[in-house]
């Protein structure tokens, strides 16, 4: 996926309290009595209470040394606000839908038959829910071409795309980027399967030679929880910047 920006892994802790408050281009995350900036040193501000609440607990988590790589929500808001590709909404949007021409749901395999089996039972239910869900035609292929997807498929994707503001399409962005499909990303942010189904199944092929040749278990831990942690952030972020209501309690008061 797009790294934006590469941050140092670690810091010294350098804040004692962080807290939220409300300035007029939305919500902005202090850490003691600095404002939070960007790697272009603009003001952190965020649209909606939830989010920001979200940020700040990212911050308020990290112990003596601040871990960056771990800050997936501060990332993907740094990304929406200096917009460091210098992307418009089409732009974004055309990046997303691309993700169906190699997406990973739609590319089989024939050999061994068992795995093709687990293919078949696992991502045929998800393709079929999206093709009522949006009233389309995707389909799968044993092809290395992949599946030929209609152009009417994919226009029907950029218009419930543009639905979504700026903010919610660079996390959905990310969360395809995760999984390598705009089928199983679209599933989790509607809410058909959870953060570790989708990552189960984004990892099919793989999980299924593990449990044929075995795996290097502090690694495999490691990958699996890395990507279950950034699925995760990233849908979350995706709710959070579509939400419209406020949160009334604030997390970090006490």
């Amino acid at each position: 996926g797009r790294r934006a920006y590469a941050p140092p892994a670690e810091r010294k802790r350098f804040y004692q309290n962080v807290s939220i408050s409300q300035g007029e281009g939305g919500f902005e995350i202090n850490l003691d009595h600095r404002k939070l900036k960007t790697p272009q040193a603009k003001l952190f501000t965020v649209p909606s209470e939830a989010l920001a609440i979200a940020v700040a607990t990212e911050w308020d988590s990290q112990k003596d040394t601040i871990k960056f790589y771990t800050m997936h929500l501060t990332t993907l808001c740094n990304t929406a606000l200096d917009n460091p590709t210098q992307r418009n909404k089409t732009q974004l949007i055309r990046a997303a839908v691309k993700f169906l021409e190699t997406d990973t749901v739609c590319y089989r395999v024939e050999e061994p038959p068992a795995l093709a089996e687990l293919q078949k039972n696992e991502w045929d239910p998800v393709v079929a829910w999206a093709e009522k869900r949006y009233n389309v035609t995707i389909g799968s292929s044993t092809s290395i071409l992949g599946p030929n997807i209609p152009a009417s498929t994919k226009e029907t994707f950029v218009s419930h795309l543009a639905s979504y503001n700026m903010w919610a399409l660079q996390g959905i962005e990310f969360v395809i980027t995760q999984l390598k499909s705009l089928i199983l990303s679209m599933s989790l942010i509607d809410r058909h399967i959870t953060v570790e189904k989708a990552v189960l199944l984004s990892r099919l092929e793989e999980e299924y030679q593990i449990r044929r040749w075995g795996n290097v278990e502090w690694a495999h831990d490691y990958d699996l929880c890395e990507l279950r942690a950034r699925t995760a952030a990233g849908t979350l972020f995706v709710h959070l910047c579509s939400e419209s209501s406020t949160v009334k309690h604030k997390l970090l008061q006490d």
